[in-house]
């Protein structure tokens, strides 16, 4: 591992000027993606401003009634909210099925959202990889593929993002919060994570030296009818390889509003619009929730050793859609 100089801010303001326009300084809050890439050489920071303690660690009712959460708040202390839990379930769910209680008790909803991919080629430093150097090349595209993107993807890029708890906060409009040295700003979750195209080591839509302060949950009633599942290659914690955010609004057998976002498909969390315009105004049945995820997977572009997602995907859609369903008939 590269030495590194170490600094603790204390206040927003001190952690934005240590870190500057730097290229070679990183914000470290739980550490638990950042460590493990400096160990592998992936990351090589000279210094570390560790911002840990600023008053950043709470979870609170917005006056419009939707939720403001601290970007140091531990994952674990997110999913065990009561207001999280009661108002947006599938975000707790989503947390729980990240990581154990270990990881979830340092890791922080700042740098979740800063995950890098777990990509083998990205975190081999003797491979080719254009996320980690651009131009090099993408040996996935040809080889250990079976878990990377089927939407979204281009000929420079197959990775996926890892984050769980990113997927539920796309499918519920969530808006990321940041502070830079000239001022704060905002940018809607569906912004926030760049498309892949031929510069996929451009990852997010942050000015350069942003601190993530928060994220913020719209008032969305239709989240406390939700739910997240996550689909692994074993039972114990491990990245998903499909999973799916949904909430669903029924009334008299008819959807009148859904929401709906994928993981482990692609480089973001993928927001299933075209599903969710099939949903609105159509019955509640296991036959509309396929045509939906038909409507939506109609754009993936499998590779030889990943078409197994496209099913999977639908029939992940159809089982939450209609256990959600069957819910709300209650």
């Amino acid at each position: 591992m590269r030495e590194f100089d170490y600094q603790r801010a204390h206040d927003v303001a001190g952690a934005v000027a240590l870190l500057g326009a730097a290229l070679d300084t990183r914000y470290l809050g739980g550490g638990t993606n950042l460590v493990d890439l400096m160990k592998t050489g992936v990351e090589r920071p000279a210094r570390l401003v560790d911002i840990r303690e600023l008053p950043l660690d709470l979870v609170e009712s917005t006056p419009e009634g939707g939720l403001r959460i601290g970007a140091t708040v531990t994952n674990g202390d997110l999913a065990a909210h009561p207001e999280v839990r009661r108002r947006y379930p599938a975000l707790a769910q989503a947390v729980l099925a990240g990581a154990s209680g270990q990881l979830r008790n340092m890791a922080t909803v700042g740098g979740n959202l800063l995950q890098r991919t777990r990509c083998g080629y990205f975190t081999d430093v003797t491979r080719p990889c254009n996320k980690r150097v651009p131009g090099s090349g993408c040996p996935a595209i040809a080889g250990d593929h079976h878990n990377h993107a089927i939407l979204g993807a281009s000929e420079h890029c197959v990775a996926t993002h890892p984050s769980d708890m990113a997927v539920a906060l796309s499918a519920f409009d969530a808006v990321v919060r940041y502070e830079t040295g000239a001022g704060g700003g905002e940018l809607p979750l569906r912004d926030f994570y760049l498309p892949v195209g031929d510069t996929p080591h451009l990852e997010t839509a942050l000015p350069r030296g942003a601190l993530i302060t928060g994220v913020t949950l719209p008032p969305l009633p239709i989240a406390g009818h939700s739910r997240y599942r996550k689909v692994r290659e074993r039972a114990s914690y491990a990245f998903a390889i499909g999973s799916a955010a949904a909430a669903l609004d029924v009334h008299d057998g008819v959807v009148r509003d859904a929401r709906l976002a994928f993981g482990a498909v692609a480089s973001r969390p993928w927001r299933a619009t075209a599903a969710e315009r099939v949903l609105t105004g159509a019955p509640a049945t296991p036959e509309t929730f396929a045509a939906a995820a038909d409507a939506e997977l109609a754009a993936a572009r499998p590779l030889e050793h990943n078409a197994y997602k496209v099913t999977l995907l639908r029939n992940l859609t159809v089982a939450v859609l209609t256990e959600l369903a069957e819910e709300a008939a209650r």
